[in-house]
């Protein structure tokens, strides 16, 4: 147990690295002003494809990871 609270915060230092680069790709192909909640009215989103599908699937699994080792982190301190 002592090997794994001593390897945790590196664990989570990774992850949340890997977690800010995907977000910030994510937002590379937003139109000027949307990425801060601006755009038009129109309300139609376009599918996600290729790279963008990819990107949204590895954020999503990166964000789950890096909930699970903070709880694992509260529970063992």
């Amino acid at each position: 147990m002592e090997f794994i609270a001593n390897i945790l915060p590196t664990l989570q230092l990774v992850i949340s690295i890997l977690l800010i680069i995907t977000v910030l790709l994510q937002q590379t192909g937003v139109g000027q002003g949307t990425g801060l909640g601006g755009g038009d009215a129109s309300g139609v989103t376009p599918s996600r494809r290729g790279l963008e599908k990819v990107l949204l699937k590895v954020t999503i699994i990166l964000a789950s990871l890096f909930f699970l080792t903070s709880v694992l982190d509260l529970i063992i301190k």
